[in-house]
């Protein structure tokens, strides 16, 4: 079913979005279009992702409005580097970077909507596709994500994108009636390329250097 009448938004739309087009084995990366709406409004509110998003899933589970996914377009659009996950032609994800400027690093997140497109490998070759735009193009140094203790799907396919897990936030989100725990997961630039033994390396060489100028100056003093 496609939803007609969605297609009025572009004269209200803050474009902000300026996330180039990556292209995968079976999946694209680019900007929203307004043809994203209907199809997440095809797609529906998936229990399965929202319960992996640390939403509740008891009670009135409502679907999406058209005033709902209008919202959602206009908001990917404000963003600078967020992509649409284009999968057989049509939007069932985003994927997005959210960059502190100041300290070169981004917070990663990612939502397949679609729950039918589990276990596909989506989420892992998204993930692949902007870790290499955001260390080889933009430089960043650290890429980071929180990501909650239950979800082991996603989990796992950070670990295969060479995600470490460096910390537990412990029961810091409250969802169903329960508390539940959330993980944070990095990769560093050198982590990427494999470089982080010939950096580290460097660094215990200037720190080795600064330590004997150091006592060079202590003993003349």
């Amino acid at each position: 079913m496609r939803f007609i009448g969605v297609m009025n938004v572009s004269s209200d739309i803050n474009m902000k979005n300026i996330a180039p087009t990556l292209k995968g084995d079976t999946i694209i990366l680019r900007k929203p279009k307004e043809s994203d709406i209907d199809d997440r409004m095809e797609i529906g509110r998936s229990k399965v992702f929202v319960r992996m998003c640390g939403g509740d899933t008891r009670g009135d589970f409502r679907s999406f409005t058209k005033k709902d996914m209008e919202g959602w377009y206009k908001h990917v659009c404000s963003r600078e580097y967020e992509w649409i996950i284009e999968f057989s032609g049509k939007c069932i994800g985003g994927i997005r970077l959210t960059i502190n400027k100041p300290d070169n690093n981004a917070r990663l997140a990612i939502g397949i909507y679609d729950d039918t497109l589990y276990g596909q490998g989506i989420g892992t070759q998204a993930t692949r596709l902007v870790l290499e735009y955001a260390f080889n193009t933009l430089k960043l140094h650290r890429i980071d994500l929180k990501v909650l203790e239950y979800n082991k799907r996603a989990i796992s396919c950070y670990k295969k994108c060479g995600f470490k897990i460096e910390g537990i936030l412990r029961e810091s989100a409250y969802i169903e009636d329960k508390w539940e725990s959330d993980l944070i997961m990095s990769i560093l630039d050198c982590e990427y390329n494999n470089s982080c033994v010939d950096r580290d390396k460097t660094l215990y060489s200037e720190m080795h250097a600064k330590e004997e100028e150091c006592v060079g100056y202590s003993t003349e003093n």
